[in-house]
């Protein structure tokens, strides 16, 4: 009689052994591995299957293209992210820290929909459908074609959305769903799988939009298993302070368009509205101080204007911190300032924001987070209408970036008299430019 086959699964992180180990060795987590059942084996095969399974090679000529039919969710941030608007069935995964608004912004999103004339199915196993009306009277969002669900059986939910043609479906959220077929608890690694894939052929028979609401682990990465982002079609993130009233939805993979663009919101009493002139909430206007540089950043096709504060303070016990910008590469700007300009803060303590919440993620801020460390260093206040654009090399060396000229626009329109770049712009745009290549250039604005 042949061994039954033993698995031994991940919960945190979906990892599967033919063993019980401690330690797993993915994601680190100790005690996480469980013995799957016969059942969650077999639902673990089929889901291998799906990128297994036999196909016949087509020369690429005679491949016919789909064709992708989108509708607009009358949200012109979410349009953006989106690459155009929510593609007909597709599975959409969006997730985010407590409080940071996800529940807000669907639900404002099912109402927009509902209104437009198509049926929407919003699913709650988190709130009762009292507490969804209250927030939804707050949004002005109520429409008879937007219909409430307050279940977490899967089986129940399935049937519901086959009954009606519904074309859009929430899920709030993914953790708290539960199917009868997996015998684990709700949240599990087995449990996420198989709503999943059940989600994704619903969405792909019945050519309906799904939205999934995923909370994050404490590393801010979607909990359960990293399959799940590679099921869905599209996967967003919110960022930003849940304490603040702006809020970035950011792409991380879209089949459909580009993962470029980058959605701002602003949280009001009405939920979470686009952003309406959101440069101008980076940086406050105001008298020269010291350790406040402005720089342009690009967030997929449009500019911003940043402010990159720092605070630079004789400690017996140096610290460095950053918020919104990368640890490691202040760490590598504070050595090029030590070797190229002999600034020792070493005996320093160096602390860098960025303003409004902001997380920088290219090198085109360099120069403004130099300028703002010499500015506090030396205690010497720098106006507020200039701004500094340039990466910095390990030799010392300012280089260009790309975009310079969307990036001066910005600055123009913001109407910030100078900049400080690396090399002459292809565009006029009667701004006074100053070229620096070097980082020992900087000093002569101190």
């Amino acid at each position: 009689m042949a061994k039954a086959k033993v698995v031994f699964e991940c919960q945190s992180c979906g990892n599967q052994q033919s063993k019980w180990i401690g330690k797993c060795p993915s994601c680190g987590a100790w005690d996480s591995f469980i013995e799957l059942s016969k059942e969650q084996i077999k639902v673990s095969q089929e889901l291998a299957k799906i990128s297994t399974s036999p196909s016949k090679a087509l020369s690429i000529d005679k491949v016919q293209v789909e064709k992708i039919t989108r509708f607009s969710t009358n949200d012109t941030e979410l349009d953006l992210v989106l690459g155009g608007g929510v593609v007909e069935g597709s599975l959409v995964l969006i997730g985010g820290s407590p409080g940071i608004g996800k529940s807000t912004l669907l639900l404002k999103i099912s109402s927009n929909l509902a209104k437009s004339g198509k049926p929407t199915l919003y699913v709650s196993g988190e709130e009762s459908a009292s507490q969804i009306k209250m927030r939804a009277e707050r949004l002005n969002a109520i429409d008879k074609n937007l219909y409430l669900l307050t279940e977490i059986d899967l089986e129940t939910i399935l049937n519901e959305a086959k009954k009606e043609k519904y074309k859009v479906l929430i899920i709030d959220s993914i953790q708290t769903l539960y199917s009868q077929s997996v015998g684990s608890a709700p949240g599990s690694v087995s449990q996420v799988r198989e709503i999943t894939f059940e989600l994704m052929r619903l969405a792909k028979d019945l050519n309906i939009c799904v939205f999934i609401i995923g909370h994050i682990t404490k590393d801010g990465q979607i909990a359960g298993p990293r399959v799940l982002e590679h099921m869905v079609d599209v996967v967003l993130y919110f960022e930003g302070d849940a304490s603040r009233e702006l809020r970035m939805l950011r792409g991380f993979k879209n089949r459909f368009g580009s993962t470029s663009e980058v959605g701002i919101f602003e949280m009001s009493t009405q939920g979470l509205l686009p952003a309406t002139e959101i440069s101008s909430k980076f940086f406050t206007r105001g008298n020269a101080i010291s350790g406040s540089a402005i720089t342009i950043i690009m967030e997929g096709s449009r500019a911003l204007s940043i402010e990159i504060q720092a605070l630079v303070s004789e400690s017996a016990y140096p610290k460095r911190s950053s918020t919104g910008y990368e640890k490691n590469r202040l760490d590598m700007l504070l050595a090029l300032l030590e070797r190229k300009l002999e600034i020792p803060l070493g005996h320093y303590d160096v602390f860098v924001n960025v303003s409004g919440g902001v997380k920088i993620t290219e090198t085109a801020a360099d120069l403004a987070v130099v300028a703002a460390i010499i500015s506090s260093y030396k205690n010497r206040p720098m106006s507020k209408d200039s701004v500094f654009i340039g990466e910095l090399s390990l030799n010392g060396e300012i280089r260009d970036v790309f975009n310079v000229d969307e990036r001066l626009k910005e600055a123009k329109r913001q109407k910030f008299k100078t900049a400080i770049i690396p090399s002459k712009p292809l565009q006029t745009h009667d701004m006074k430019c100053f070229y620096a290549k070097e980082i020992t250039q900087v000093l002569e604005w101190f």
